[in-house]
């Protein structure tokens, strides 16, 4: 890993906020190298989707990390005010949160006022070290700074052996606005609603409401393609889409998949998913096998239907072992 930099003013003070709520975040953790992209060319600006007025989309690939995707694997958000935008969300590395920073000002001059990361998992938040000159408030879910910093050499390890020159600048920003449960924002004429939720996906998941068009960013309490990754509690995702398939909204944007997607029917396929993990890992314990068993026998019937099974699957059926085998 390469030398870590000074923090610098808002770093220290997002570390500070961190520190008051618990986290415990390693200096050597706080960078990877020197600011800027690999080439020191201006990032190219990602591709947006207009799925409502003033409300963009960068849909990602199904891909792991990976120097041909720059580490923007998780769907991002752009909402647009009369006075200002948000940024929902910023990828897996600080050259994917330029691209997204690009593609933003390609849209809008208005003042970038909120970075929203919807949980703690390093494709949806290793890119906010692109938008700490915009001035802009980082915000997610009280629990995530001390999720974060928990992960925090380990991520940026990853970023840096996957990505290589690609990976320079990447470093933990850490939110300055916390939702203890629920938060509006306004960017002029444009409210926004951030809500936090109990234990699902992880234990920090953060949806976002924009008020004007009703769309509704779910981050990963919804996937679609990618195979759901499970890094809380199976049950408490389950019960969790129990509440939420009973709201209203025109349109959701999944944490991954299409841009755009009709609620409730969206969930579907994941609930599937999700319930079959949790029948066959039951099934598993009540014949005897133990959680070396669970990777090979828990969810195989979904295979043919999500991008990424063999890399997630494996781990989720472990994690769901874990939880379910303690009913």
């Amino acid at each position: 890993m390469a030398d870590p930099l000074r923090p610098n003013r808002r770093h220290l003070l997002t570390l500070a906020a961190a520190l008051a709520a618990g986290a415990n975040l390693p200096v050597a953790a706080q960078t990877l190298a020197e600011s800027g992209s690999a080439d020191g060319d201006p990032a190219a600006p990602l591709p947006l989707e207009r799925v409502a007025d003033g409300v963009f989309v960068y849909r990602a690939p199904y891909e792991l990390l990976a120097p041909e995707n720059d580490g923007a694997i998780a769907n991002m958000g752009l909402v647009v005010g009369s006075e200002a935008c948000a940024i929902i969300d910023t990828g897996n590395s600080r050259l994917a949160g330029e691209r997204m920073l690009a593609a933003a000002r390609g849209v809008t001059e208005l003042p970038l006022r909120y970075v929203i990361n919807t949980h703690m998992h390093p494709d949806h938040t290793l890119g906010n070290a692109a938008f700490e000159a915009t001035g802009a408030r980082f915000v997610a879910h009280a629990k995530m700074p001390r999720a974060l910093s928990m992960r925090a050499e380990t991520y940026l390890a990853q970023v840096e052996r996957l990505l290589g020159p690609a990976a320079r600048g990447t470093r933990i920003v850490l939110p300055d606005l916390l939702v203890e449960r629920a938060l509006e924002l306004d960017l002029g004429n444009r409210p926004i609603r951030l809500e936090a939720h109990p234990t699902a996906h992880t234990d920090n998941d953060l949806t976002v409401r924009d008020m004007a068009s009703e769309t509704w960013f779910l981050g990963d309490l919804l996937f679609s393609g990618h195979i759901p990754t499970l890094d809380g509690s199976l049950n408490g995702w389950l019960a969790l889409l129990d509440v939420l398939v009973e709201r209203k909204a025109p349109r959701v944007v999944p944490g991954h998949g299409p841009a755009s997607m009709v609620w409730p029917s969206a969930s579907a396929d994941e609930r599937r998913y999700l319930e079959q993990v949790r029948a066959d890992v039951r099934r598993l314990i009540s014949e005897g096998a133990t959680m070396a068993d669970a990777p090979e026998g828990v969810a195989q019937s979904e295979r043919p239907n999500w991008a990424l099974f063999d890399e997630f699957n494996p781990r989720n059926a472990i994690a769901a072992y874990h939880e379910v085998e303690w009913e």
